[in-house]
């Protein structure tokens, strides 16, 4: 597994676009978007148009912060 730092914005009612910022241990860039926006639609209730990822950066155990995220790929 690899981390990844996932940048971006959704759609929200109240405040116009809502930027966002999450780490999450996926095999690759695919499965780590797959992720961020299955999860994003599920707490948010947004539909996968309204999530826009600006950025996919993959990180190294280093630049790692989430300890889940550590966990996961083994730092």
């Amino acid at each position: 597994m690899k981390g990844f730092r996932i940048s971006g914005s959704y759609a929200d009612v109240r405040q116009g676009r809502q930027p966002f910022c999450v780490e999450v241990a996926a095999e690759d860039e695919a499965a780590a978007k797959e992720q961020i926006v299955s999860t994003f639609g599920s707490r948010h209730k947004l539909k996968r148009w309204q999530i826009d990822i600006t950025e996919i950066k993959e990180l190294s155990a280093d630049e790692v912060t989430d300890h889940i995220v550590k966990y996961k790929i083994g730092a």
